[in-house]
């Protein structure tokens, strides 16, 4: 009994891992490679790197970086709240 519960769920993620290999086996068959030096550096902007990698950032892009990772996850644990806020008595607060 319990087997047939789940059999649905078995079969689809069969199916879709199965599917899945497929696509990605067919694409890399059946896709034209035809590498060149250009398609494989390490830039494909249009001109060669300058400077080193490892130059200072200014602290502005780590700032911005941080307080959109602080606000996306407020946002994601506020979120919850904010569709319930109606059925919440008093004493939630």
């Amino acid at each position: 009994m319990l087997y047939n519960q789940y059999s649905f769920i078995l079969l689809a993620l069969t199916i879709s891992a199965v599917l899945a290999t497929l696509i990605v086996a067919a694409s890399y068959k059946l896709a034209v490679q035809q590498p060149d030096p250009e398609k494989i550096s390490a830039y494909e902007c249009g001109f060669q790197p300058h400077g080193d990698a490892r130059e200072k950032f200014e602290v502005r892009f780590f700032l911005v970086a941080i307080l959109f990772i602080i606000f996306d996850l407020e946002i994601s644990l506020v979120m919850p709240f904010a569709l319930v806020i109606n059925q919440i008595e008093i004493i939630a607060f």
